[in-house]
């Protein structure tokens, strides 16, 4: 049976070692109180609830699903959902980062996301039903009017009712503009809504007295296309003028996916039959409203195989201390027993550091966007606000493409660690590679996420924004570079950064003549600013160990960071160099393949 440990001492390390989080918050006032002890002590409680409420679930909510009810539209979760969501609203966690002046606790948005790490290792499945409300309650915060901004977020707030994103239908995923669905202005000012949406994650449960569904439809004098998109929120039941609940709304689920993972989580076939619904925002202009819910998306899909990837990594390590199995290539080191435990071998010692340091470059890249997130949101500083959306976009696909396929990679790692016993439904360690497979898949596949970085936020200002993180190297490659001790860091990572300039410069060339280059290069390109943005956090958290150990520190963590620092610069970085040749073989070997592809 899995178990699970919150690494609450890795998250403590980079919020108040690494990037000093509450000397940021200092300057942001309503974030000015919230002290270390303060963060530390939220997120210890949070652990608890993770580890002791959610997690047990997570087997059993894979083994029993969702029920659907055909006659009602009714969808049962898994024993034990409801009754975890009701203690998590008890608590108050649905309020922890959000608005004051809605019900919310205002502390700030990385304390939310260090709490979603863990629960998404505890139970992803379980983990989406609140998890999606945040997306469209910051997209109601954001684009809401006055009166839906009332009318809603208390309830989301609290965690009573909670929301979800419907896109996608069955002939568009990714290309929105192509979407049928229908909105019909009525004389109240509302609209009648008819359509079709599939793949709605927690589009109908038990868990909360209402559902809050955002969906993009077409008025009927839209133009074509994406410009002819609006955003309409459309609640299970109507709310009354005093907040109470009304009518049944006509949207209601027709069907459940069959799904490779995530079966605790209801994936629902969305029937909008003539469901009343009210603007969001402007005429046509939806996909403003929706990308706050999907650039939130975005990043929580990130955190996700960020939690499976830890959680899988604690698993393996633990069997590998415990199973014995052959002796050690170079002579026995258990000698009491009659083989060695297979944490003595070197592959499989390679497979545990891998899925170890993905899963802390994965946290220090998810914390530091999430304070990026704080300050974007909340500094006082317009310009602060400002240059931290812009690197926040320029980090937000590689945090949802980059984290996820490290995901897949550490969570098969991890299954092979338990050789045919990983195969076995009752370890746990299936049903993490199942369910983190759908992380690269959905809000955007990690190819859509490939091109967004290249084409849009490297090439599409001329590499400005890169250059600024290039900066942030810069600087630390100029503060450290005479420190022999932090030489195996920085030199590669001064190197990579010399390359990815010109390697960037490059296929903006190549782009501009045939854009399909930047289609043959982009998911190769992304793993390399993936590895350079790693390469950068690595050598930091390693800056403060080596001070640490110096001023005399004996924690073996600071070692720890050092050895998987070390690890990962002679082990995972080097494949930058692999990544960038594959991607300068360009679109030839691919586009001219007719014959091959007959």
């Amino acid at each position: 049976m899995a178990t699970y440990t919150p690494p609450l001492r890795d998250m403590q390390f980079l919020m108040h070692e690494v990037f000093k989080v509450t000397d940021d918050f200092k300057a942001i006032p309503k974030y000015a109180d919230a002290d270390a002890d303060t963060i530390n002590a939220v997120l210890e409680e949070a652990g608890k609830f993770a580890a002791e409420v959610t997690f047990p679930l997570n087997i059993s909510g894979d083994e029993e699903g969702c029920k659907l009810d055909i006659t009602t539209h009714a969808v049962t979760t898994p024993k034990g959902f409801k009754e975890a969501y009701a203690k998590y609203v008890e608590g108050g966690w649905p309020a922890l980062s959000c608005d004051p002046a809605f019900g919310g606790q205002g502390l700030p948005l990385v304390v939310n996301q260090c709490f979603y790490e863990m629960l998404n290792s505890a139970n992803q499945a379980w983990t989406m039903y609140p998890g999606l409300t945040h997306g469209a309650h910051a997209a109601l915060h954001t684009h809401g009017t006055e009166e839906q901004k009332q009318t809603y977020l208390h309830k989301m707030t609290s965690g009573e009712w909670t929301g979800t994103m419907c896109l996608t239908e069955a002939h568009c995923g990714t290309d929105l503009g192509l979407m049928r669905t229908k909105a019909e202005a009525l004389p109240d000012g509302t609209y009648k809504i008819t359509g079709n949406k599939i793949f709605i994650s927690a589009g109908e449960h038990d868990m909360a007295g209402n559902i809050i569904h955002l969906v993009l439809a077409r008025l009927t004098d839209a133009p074509p296309g994406i410009k002819g998109v609006s955003l309409f929120i459309v609640p299970k039941f109507m709310v009354n003028k005093d907040g109470s609940l009304g009518a049944r709304n006509g949207i209601y689920c027709g069907g459940l996916e069959h799904k490779m993972g995530i079966h605790g989580n209801a994936t629902a076939q969305i029937v909008i039959d003539g469901a009343i619904g009210t603007l969001v925002g402007q005429p046509n202009k939806g996909m403003q409203g929706m990308f706050v819910m999907m650039n939130a998306a975005r990043l929580g899909v990130g955190n996700q195989s960020l939690g499976l990837t830890e959680v899988a990594y604690q698993n393996a390590l633990a069997y590998a201390k415990d199973r014995i199995q052959m002796r050690s290539l170079s002579g026995p080191k258990a000698k009491d027993q009659p083989a060695d435990p297979i944490i003595v071998h070197p592959d499989v010692r390679k497979m545990l550091l891998t899925a170890k340091a993905y899963a802390e470059g994965g946290r220090a890249l998810a914390t530091f966007c999430a304070v990026l997130l704080d300050k974007a949101h909340s500094h006082p500083d317009e310009k602060v606000r400002k240059d931290s959306d812009e690197m926040l976009s320029l980090l937000t696909p590689i945090v949802k493409a980059f984290l996820t396929d490290n995901g897949h990679i550490s969570t098969n790692a991890c299954l092979q660690v338990f050789g045919g016993h990983g195969f076995i439904k009752e370890w746990g360690m299936e049903q993490f590679v199942r369910d983190n497979r759908i992380n690269m898949i959905y809000e955007g596949t990690n190819t859509i996420q490939s091109l967004d970085l290249l084409g849009r936020k490297v090439l599409g200002n001329n590499g400005a924004t890169l250059k600024k993180f290039g900066k942030l190297i810069g600087a630390l490659v100029e503060e450290e570079g005479v420190n022999e001790k932090m030489a195996e860091f920085i030199n590669p990572l001064a190197y990579l950064g010399d390359q990815m300039n010109k390697f960037t410069t490059e296929l903006g060339f190549k782009g501009f003549q045939n854009p399909d280059e930047v289609g043959a290069a982009a998911v190769d390109y992304l793993r390399v600013a993936g590895h350079l943005v790693f390469g950068y956090f690595f050598a930091r958290m390693a800056q403060v160990a080596l001070r640490e150990i110096a001023a005399g520190n004996n924690d073996p963590f600071y070692l720890a960071k050092l050895q998987t620092t070390r690890f990962y610069f002679a082990k995972l970085f080097p494949e930058t160099a692999t990544l960038m040749r594959s991607a300068r073989a360009g679109s030839k070997v691919l586009i001219d393949t007719d014959a091959a592809l007959a």
